[in-house]
């Protein structure tokens, strides 16, 4: 009688569980001593053939092809994944500002990174470089060396400008008789000078200088001369002209500026944009840029060009 005393210490719940258990391994111990007993005596041909034609029969082959059909739709969906991650696609020359969703998804792409491509596309994002199509979201290493031979870019949306070379020579024909020019030894801050200081080095005429100006605006000020690459001027051939004053650049605060204003800055596309102030909104104050350095949308790259422009007071 003492395992009746011990039950009675469980609570109601739990003697119900007991109860049920013991029932079922009752039942599981009668089915196979029923199985046991079927296979011991295995039914005749006619008695196999009288339960052909039986109801039982045909509900038997229902139910069949009703597990043969959930294996095929379970088959067809996982294929439908399968190619939606890893579809094979055709290369041919495509321009990622103008192709559309059809166009992505013939290159091999799944259909919702051509779904992010149109909407960073649609809100003012453009790819300027082959290398910023690198940093759509989702795209692997290897999809981005197989596409990349396949990029090609718009002049247009390159902001390349003729050689400097070129350049040059129309400018000199251009303001050479027009403007007095700096002699030899002069240096110009390029951080501070306006326009018409820059034309008045040789060389530098109106439409040069008013893409320094320009481009010095969207960075909020040059921390190297070298930057002036990335407007396609030949570097070398202006610094012996030119010194930079750092502590002219205007800072942008992370903590404080939306996407728009980020993304308006030529070291900042749309992603990165979007993935500061969303970290910003669930965790609170930035102090630094280390809580990027694992997300895929930054490189070591972007974060060398980064640094200068940024601050977080």
């Amino acid at each position: 009688m003492g395992w009746r005393n011990n039950y009675s210490y469980y609570s109601r719940s739990t003697r119900r569980g007991i109860l049920l258990l013991m029932i079922c391994m009752f039942a599981v111990s009668a089915a196979t001593y029923l199985c046991k007993r079927q296979r011991a005596a295995a039914p005749t041909p006619d008695e196999l053939e009288a339960w052909k034609q039986s109801e039982e029969y045909e509900e038997y082959k229902a139910f069949m092809q009703s597990l043969q059909d959930a294996e095929q739709a379970e088959k067809r969906t996982h294929d439908y994944y399968r190619d939606e991650r890893q579809p094979s696609g055709t290369l041919f020359p495509f321009d990622p500002n103008r192709a559309d969703s059809a166009d992505f998804r013939r290159l091999g792409l799944p259909g919702w990174m051509a779904r992010n491509i149109l909407r960073y596309r649609e809100k003012g994002g453009k790819f300027r470089r082959a290398e910023d199509f690198r940093k759509i979201y989702g795209l692997t290493e290897e999809q981005y060396t197989r596409l990349a031979p396949y990029i090609r870019l718009s002049p247009a949306d390159t902001m390349r400008q003729k050689p400097i070379q070129l350049l040059l020579s129309q400018e000199k024909a251009d303001t050479l008789a027009r403007i007095e020019k700096y002699p030899a030894g002069t240096v110009v801050e390029l951080n501070g000078a306006d326009t018409t200081e820059l034309k008045k080095i040789p060389g530098i005429g109106s439409g040069i200088a008013r893409l320094i100006v320009g481009y010095r605006q969207r960075l909020g000020g040059f921390c190297r001369i070298e930057q002036l690459r990335e407007i396609n001027l030949d570097y070398e051939q202006l610094r012996p002209w030119l010194r930079v004053d750092t502590a002219q650049i205007r800072r942008i605060n992370l903590n404080r500026t939306g996407v728009e204003r980020l993304r308006s800055h030529p070291y900042f596309d749309f992603y990165q944009a979007k993935a500061i102030v969303e970290w910003r909104k669930r965790n609170g104050k930035l102090r630094n840029l280390k809580p990027f350095v694992l997300y895929e949308e930054f490189t070591e790259a972007d974060f060398e060009r980064m640094r200068p422009y940024v601050c977080f007071e």
